[in-house]
Order: structure tokens, then C-alpha cells, then sequence
């Protein structure tokens, strides 16, 4: 926790807005994505979504296999405080919605489905999306109240990564959101293993690239990465871009 703190602090003084950007598709993309403060009719269906697990009373076993929970000391957890203090928070849900609506994405994979915070918005900003969870428990949850949502162009498998992973290798998604493991190992692992599936136009989102300096190792060597283009850094997310038309460029957004 402190070093994600004093990692924020750094990323403020580093970071600007859309005015530091030269770059004409990034300067877009902050302008009429990332800042963009229309309320649009898909978030009270987001918020209904947040809403339904919030006033859930069901009591799960979660399986971790990533780096585990701050939040959390045991494996006995409530759909409601996972929703609270774990899944995406109702600012994520609507960017993650913003983002695929932006980008026009036809279809999405999703790496970490918890209770499905994420993936409805990910799901209401695109035409379909597959998403991947570990936990059967979490993954029921998610089907539950996405069915509920009336949410229907998810696709959730339930199983280990080293075997659910390999089997997305053959498709080209539009985007793809890495929430699944919080470890340097299993990002770059990802990373690595689903590189096939890019496209030019491609979008990546990392979730919580300050979570540990590990996951912040793991983001510097993605940055780096010779098929990488440009990356958008707004410090909870990390965007990749492998534009071939593109500068290689790294920015940090204040967003």
C-alpha cells in the first residue's frame, strides 16, 4: 500500500493533460474518451448492476490465484463486500464502457470476470465480450446478475488460465482487459501468450500497474516491448496501443 502511494504521488508530478499531448490520436482519445463527462444512458444500467450485488446477502468461498486480497483475510467473502471494497468502481465501469463504445469495439476478452463490475461495462460498450475467471463461486455470481441485468453478449469460462488462456490464441479481439493476476510473472506470461491475437487497431488495458513494484517492473517491460507502439499511463490503468502509423511514444494522463 505504501508503495502504491508514493508511486501516485511521483505519477502527479510526471503526469499532465490533454495539453501536454502532441500526438493527434492520443490527444483524441484523452479529449473525447478519457474526459469525456456526458452522462449517457448505458451508466444507469452500470449503476443497477453495482447496485444489485450491493444488496446481495450471499456468502461465497473465493478461490485466489493471483497475488490475493489486501482487503480480505480469509476465502469466506460477501458478494456484497467484494462488490465494495474489490470489483471495479462505478468511475472503472463507466471508462471501461466509454473505451469500447470509443474504439468500436465487436469484441472484447477479459482476463478476471470476479462478480462481472468490469464486464458489464465492457459488455455494454461493445458487441460481445469472453471473459475469463478462475473462481466458479465468483464466476456463478457474475452469470446471476448479468442474466439479471438483462447483459447477454458475455461469454464467461470458468477454469484455470494455463488452460482456458491458450484456447483464445486463434481469435482477434478488439480489446483486451488484463485484470486477472496481480503478479510481474503472470502479466508478462499473458502478455507474451496473447500477442497472436493483435491487430493494428488493437487496445490493451493493465489494471492496477502500481499495485506493487512488481506490477510496475511488469509495466516497464511492456512499455518497452518492440511490438508496443504507444502506452497511455493514467496510473490505475495502463493503456498499449500497437499502432504501426504511430510514433513510439509513453504518456502520463492525469484522468
Amino acid at each position: 500500500m505504501w508503495y502504491t502511494l508514493k508511486a501516485y504521488f511521483n505519477f502527479l508530478r510526471e503526469a499532465t493533460n490533454q495539453h501536454g499531448v502532441h500526438s493527434p490520436f492520443i490527444y483524441q482519445f484523452v479529449t473525447k474518451c478519457l474526459y469525456d463527462r456526458k452522462e449517457y444512458t448505458h451508466y444507469r444500467r452500470l449503476l443497477d448492476y453495482r447496485k444489485g450485488l450491493s444488496n446481495s446477502r450471499e456468502i461465497i468461498t473465493v478461490k485466489d490465484f493471483g497475488a490475493g486480497s489486501r482487503v480480505f483475510k480469509t476465502n469466506e467473502r460477501s458478494v456484497k463486500s467484494i462488490a465494495t471494497h474489490a470489483g471495479a468502481s462505478s468511475k472503472r465501469m463507466k471508462l471501461l464502457c466509454r473505451v469500447s463504445s470509443y474504439f468500436g469495439v465487436n469484441h472484447a476478452l477479459e482476463l478476471g470476470t470476479s462478480v462481472g463490475l468490469a464486464t458489464a461495462g465492457l459488455a455494454l460498450g461493445s458487441d460481445a465480450v469472453t471473459t475469463l475467471e478462475g473462481c466458479s463461486q465468483t464466476a456463478e455470481v457474475a452469470k446471476q446478475h448479468l442474466r439479471s441485468a438483462s447483459i447477454e453478449n458475455v461469454n464467461i469460462i470458468i477454469g484455470d488460465f494455463k488452460e482456458t488462456l491458450v484456447k483464445q490464441l486463434d481469435k482477434n479481439y478488439d480489446l483486451i482487459y488484463f485484470d486477472g493476476n496481480h503478479s510481474k510473472e503472470a502479466t508478462l506470461n499473458y502478455f507474451e501468450k496473447l500477442l497472436p491475437t493483435i491487430h493494428n487497431d488493437s487496445v490493451w488495458i493493465l489494471d492496477d500497474i502500481y499495485w506493487s513494484s512488481e506490477m510496475t517492473e511488469a509495466w516497464e517491460n511492456i512499455k518497452n516491448h518492440p511490438q508496443v507502439v504507444v502506452t497511455v499511463d493514467c496510473f490505475w490503468l495502463g493503456f498499449v496501443f500497437f499502432r504501426k502509423e504511430q510514433a513510439k511514444e509513453n504518456f502520463k494522463i492525469r484522468a
